[in-house]
């Protein structure tokens, strides 16, 4: 397994194949891991799950050779099932306790969170890594809450010792911004599965987050 925590890598992607040009899942992910992420997560919600979990052990597959983190968004079943490193649930999903009950203690957990009573809890119930967003305004996800803004990644930075990673519209031209309030490492989806050349835009991605640092 490999046990990669936001804040050890500074970017976290995530697929969409609704954004990805048509092209297939092992181009998209060997494309972003020959770019250098280290945490990749599946996130595909119109899919039947044969498919999906067919999908999962694909990108198992390719994170182990990497030596990369594979995180399973949602579904507990399917990263158990595909033996990825994590999964990331929401605040309605299942709570943090009965999925440790489920996936073993080795397993990563990431809560998604969107205000500091959400982070205590997830902190206090034993999440590895919380969620932090959506920073921005953000169309790749269904039934989004509103964007938190920059205030709650503050709070999290300066009253959190929790890994975490920002995430929610975050692209080239504003992750400096994420990056000046304490954020060490962002997720982006559209951004990277989007982009004519991924490994280029990670790059540039890369380059823009650090400017200041």
């Amino acid at each position: 397994m490999s046990r990669i925590l936001p804040g050890q890598t500074d970017l976290y992607a995530l697929t969409d194949a609704r954004l990805s040009k048509g092209r297939p899942l092992k181009e998209v992910v060997g494309a972003l891991l020959d770019a250098g992420i280290r945490i990749i997560q599946y996130r595909e919600k119109h899919m039947h799950q044969r498919q999906m979990l067919e999908e999962c052990r694909l990108v198992r597959a390719m994170t182990n050779d990497a030596k990369a983190c594979f995180i399973v968004d949602d579904w507990v079943d399917l990263a158990i099932l595909s033996q990825a490193d994590g999964v990331h649930i929401g605040q309605d999903d299942l709570p943090v306790s009965e999925v440790r009950k489920l996936v073993g203690q080795e397993m990563i957990i990431g809560v998604s969170t969107h205000e500091p009573k959400q982070a205590k809890e997830a902190w206090a119930d034993g999440a590895d890594y919380i969620g932090v967003g959506p920073i921005f305004a953000t169309q790749t996800k269904e039934d989004v809450v509103a964007p938190v803004g920059l205030s709650y990644l503050k709070w999290v930075v300066e009253n959190l010792n929790l890994p975490f990673v920002a995430i929610g519209g975050i692209k080239e031209h504003n992750i400096a911004q994420v990056s000046a309030c304490g954020a060490k490492c962002c997720a982006l989806v559209s951004e990277f599965v989007g982009a004519d050349d991924i490994k280029a835009k990670v790059k540039s991605v890369r380059k823009a987050m650090h400017r200041n640092t």
